[in-house]
């Protein structure tokens, strides 16, 4: 496989690698909003997941690491500074001191008093409302395998029941580190894991296929049609983030990308 492949010059080449249907049909919206609707809310709160299923989204991309004492809640930054009132580590913290902090303060007064969510929160929204959720595991440094481990385990007792019942799908797990996503799978095999990368390194592809990823998310910068082709060729969905303009969007869904992470919730209309 080689990703790093341009287009061909001449209009009228052969694609070097013909589209195939992949196997497995794909479950997820294509549409799916970043960070709940982080622009028009505070972003990776309740409040944002609520205005953006407002707008008729279904699906929601979020981030989740681990409280001191093991709680997975929602929250960006490695620190508190930008989004909270408070400063310093996330990680440092217990879930009790954490779930008092001010996460919707620094975006407008409207939202003074927000909370960071739990995961188990985020869980109990989206599976009462039916939408789906694309769960990036963004642990503090060096808690990279314990935050795999333990939102694999929580994923699976939330979403477990409702899974089996045919009422819901698994959230898909998607983390820039390797390690995270190792350790999810290790934890809980079952549930789909993404890929996701800022820059195509020359081994990129081949440490998704071996954590057994199902899809790649991709800076969306990075997208051209014959790396579309090879990745779909191997069997892997295709993602990109962070798509806000719509000519953009439109050319990435003329490729045939399975899925749009985008902030700009109130300017496309969400369609399947």
């Amino acid at each position: 496989m080689s990703p790093n492949r341009t287009l061909p010059n001449d209009v009228d080449a052969e694609p070097p690698i013909p589209t195939v249907a992949l196997v497995a049909p794909w479950p997820y919206p294509t549409w799916i909003a970043h960070r709940g609707a982080g622009r028009l809310a505070p972003e990776n709160t309740l409040a944002a997941f609520r205005a953006g299923a407002a707008l008729g989204w279904r699906a929601f991309e979020c981030d989740v690491k681990l409280s001191a004492d093991g709680v997975p809640f929602l929250l960006h930054d490695d620190t508190l500074e930008r989004t909270t009132d408070a400063a310093g580590s996330a990680g440092d913290l217990n879930w009790a001191d954490l779930a008092r902090l001010d996460a919707g303060g620094w975006h407008s007064r409207l939202y003074a008093g927000e909370p960071p969510p739990s995961l188990d929160a985020i869980a109990a929204f989206c599976l009462r409302n039916g939408h789906l959720l694309n769960l990036e595991l963004k642990p503090v440094p060096g808690d990279e395998a314990r935050t795999g481990q333990i939102v694999a385990q929580i994923v699976r007792q939330r979403w477990g029941e409702a899974v089996r019942d045919g009422l819901s799908v698994w959230p898909l797990l998607s983390s820039f580190e390797p390690r995270t996503l190792a350790a999810a799978r290790e934890a809980v095999p079952e549930l789909p894991r993404a890929l996701l990368l800022d820059k195509l390194a020359p081994d990129c592809f081949e440490i998704a296929e071996r954590l057994d990823c199902v899809a790649v998310i991709l800076e969306e910068s990075l997208v051209h049609a014959d790396l579309v082709r090879t990745l779909h060729h191997d069997g892997l969905r295709v993602l990109a983030y962070t798509v806000n303009d719509t000519e953009r969007a439109d050319l990435l869904l003329d490729l045939g990308l399975d899925g749009l992470i985008s902030d700009a919730v109130d300017t496309f209309v969400p369609t399947p």
